[in-house]
């Protein structure tokens, strides 16, 4: 038995290092200053990462990252760092995921307070910017049409709505059932994989997810996936998004991968329409649905040009 077969002790994060050739930037985003942090919304404790802006007082409205279904705030850690220079930034975990507690039922309502919650705690409640990818940007959208008026903007990244009559015709994947348990952690984050499936050049980010995305089971037996099977049933698309995004009481712009599975540039068109003539739809070239794991600079680039934009 190796090394990583071993038990983690208490304190040791050294199976969390990436062990994938990685550039530089990538290195010295993992290592900017952080905080870990929690608040309790509605009875469940919400974990999030908060990047304090270095420039004091903040001159810009904070950013809060939003991950996708069965995601975590990692998924953000390696591009938060490049928005925190004069605002502050943060990244969370949405109940049932990550770091987060979990809960008996789940439901958008639900992750609209958690979002606000992290808002409020992290001291980003000065009309802040919401950035949600996938799944985070329908809880985004949720958010934005509920509490839009208190938002300087929200960008919805690769959360596809498509045309009710081919909405209908298309099953949701379901990713809950029985939870899957490794005897070792490497065995872990070898089996980890992107859903949906889609090629990703940069393994050390890929790596780097999947080394945040395990846990050791409750029982002690193994690790298991930061998810709760709950959270992820179909049901947490039980909402009218496309009435969401349409209605958003604040600026809104949405984000797509070119080479996207999912959001297609037929669905752009279609959320284009529902979004108006003010709202930018920006295409991100070699892209998939991963939008920032497959071209992270240029998602951190194209993000910017957006929150320049806006502050003009």
């Amino acid at each position: 038995m190796n090394d990583q077969a071993q038990p983690v002790a208490a304190g040791d994060e050294s199976h969390l290092r990436v062990r994938a050739p990685a550039p530089a930037w990538f290195h010295d985003a993992l290592a900017a200053p952080k905080q870990s942090r929690r608040v309790e919304v509605e009875g469940c404790p919400i974990h999030y990462l908060l990047w304090p802006a270095k420039r004091t007082p903040a001159v810009a409205p904070g950013i809060l990252f939003v991950h996708g279904g069965g995601a975590h705030a990692q998924w953000w850690s390696f591009i938060a760092p490049f928005f925190a220079g004069d605002r502050p930034v943060a990244a969370m975990d949405l109940s049932g995921m990550g770091d987060s507690g979990r809960r008996e039922a789940y439901n958008a309502a639900l992750r609209a307070e958690e979002i606000g919650g992290v808002l409020a705690d992290a001291g980003l409640d000065e009309r802040p910017v919401l950035v949600g990818h996938s799944f985070g940007g329908y809880m985004s959208m949720v958010f934005g049409r509920k509490y839009g008026d208190a938002l300087s903007a929200a960008v919805i990244v690769d959360s596809p709505i498509r045309r009710p009559d081919e909405d209908t015709a298309r099953r949701r994947r379901r990713m809950g059932g029985v939870k899957v348990s490794y005897p070792e952690f490497e065995a872990a984050v070898r089996r980890f994989r992107l859903v949906p499936e889609q090629p990703c050049d940069n393994a050390y980010i890929v790596e780097h997810i999947a080394r945040h995305s395990i846990m050791a089971a409750e029982d002690g037996e193994g690790w298991v996936w930061k998810f709760h099977p709950a959270a992820m049933g179909a049901k947490r698309f039980d909402e009218p998004f496309a009435e969401h995004l349409a209605h958003m009481a604040c600026r809104r712009a949405l984000i797509r991968g070119e080479h996207s599975a999912l959001l297609t540039p037929e669905v752009a068109a279609h959320m284009a329409s529902l979004m108006g003539p003010d709202a930018p739809v920006i295409t991100v070239p070699g892209a998939h649905h991963h939008v920032m794991l497959d071209q992270p600079l240029a998602f951190v680039a194209a993000l910017r040009a957006l929150l320049a934009a806006w502050q003009t």
